[in-house]
């Protein structure tokens, strides 16, 4: 009789034993096959380009400059420094105006007028297309100038940088616990100091994260740049005339019908990529070390 009833409840806990290891490894299962989906776009993309584009790197793709129709060789200096340049006054312009947006939004602005239309703008701003956007600072900028120029170019990346870096800043000082300001307003910390000093160091790497996303969503882009940046096919460093850039570049050769330009395409595309990738990580570890949280 006695075993009768113990018997029921083993049973029961095996079978609850069971499922829960069956529920373990099927939700194991669908996080690595998630995970595979999300990789594998990314390295079939950097697999065919390392493919298509790897025998077109040599010493003289990184030092010389497109060479004229007919001729063999040539590289893509003048458009790597192009893209250095125009990337260097986005983020200059970009970053900072970003992140105090999104300061502001997140620790001044609850709850008024003004942080919402903040925020509408940000979340407009993100869906605006890029040649929308080309056109919009060719108007501002290059018109009344009546040349193209770098400064341009990189005005209109800084611009698509902003409403990224602001919604993301936003996101994360808003993550940051609430006792945590408490803390520093209790000490008798300013509140601006408190923000600057504390809540904005502890949701640092977020708000990095933010700024390498939007430098990687406009480190590509190809459609402003034609209308600002124009391009240039010999060496040029001035912020005011047109310059070269990778993604333009590349543009230029995929449309050509010339094989050795296609070739060329691929190894700018390639060097493209491998630059992004490695700044983002360049950052993070830099970030992920503490030297940008102001870590001793």
């Amino acid at each position: 009789m006695a075993s009768n009833l113990v018997m029921p409840p083993l049973r029961a806990r095996a079978s609850n034993r069971l499922w829960r290891v069956f529920a373990n490894h099927l939700a194991t299962a669908a996080a690595v096959g998630s995970t595979i989906l999300v990789m594998a776009p990314l390295i079939a993309i950097f697999g065919y380009l390392i493919y298509k584009g790897a025998s077109s790197l040599n010493l003289a793709f990184f030092t010389q400059i497109p060479k004229p129709v007919g001729e063999a060789g040539g590289g893509m200096a003048n458009s790597i420094l192009g893209s250095g340049i125009l990337l260097a006054i986005a983020s200059l312009m970009g970053v900072p105006i970003g992140i105090a947006g999104g300061i502001y939004v997140a620790e001044f602005g609850r709850n008024k007028r003004l942080a919402n239309m903040v925020r509408f703008t940000a979340d407009v701003l993100n869906g605006v297309p890029s040649i929308v956007m080309g056109i919009a600072v060719y108007t501002l900028i290059v018109v009344p100038q009546k040349h193209f120029s770098a400064l341009a170019g990189g005005v209109a990346l800084g611009i698509m940088m902003i409403p990224t870096i602001t919604r993301t800043t936003e996101e994360m000082l808003l993550m940051v616990p609430l006792n945590v300001r408490e803390a520093a307003l209790g000490l008798g910390v300013p509140n601006w100091r408190s923000v600057l000093s504390i809540t904005l160091r502890t949701a640092s790497p977020g708000v990095i994260t933010g700024c390498m996303l939007a430098f990687a969503r406009v480190a590509g882009e190809t459609a402003p740049l034609l209308f600002t940046a124009f391009g240039n096919q010999f060496w040029s460093s001035s912020v005011n005339e047109p310059i070269a850039a990778l993604p333009l570049q590349i543009f230029v050769y995929a449309i050509s019908p010339y094989d050795e330009w296609h070739r060329l395409a691929w190894g700018g595309a390639l060097v493209l990529i491998v630059l992004i990738v490695v700044s983002v990580a360049l950052v993070r570890y830099v970030a992920g070390r503490g030297v940008l949280k102001g870590a001793s």
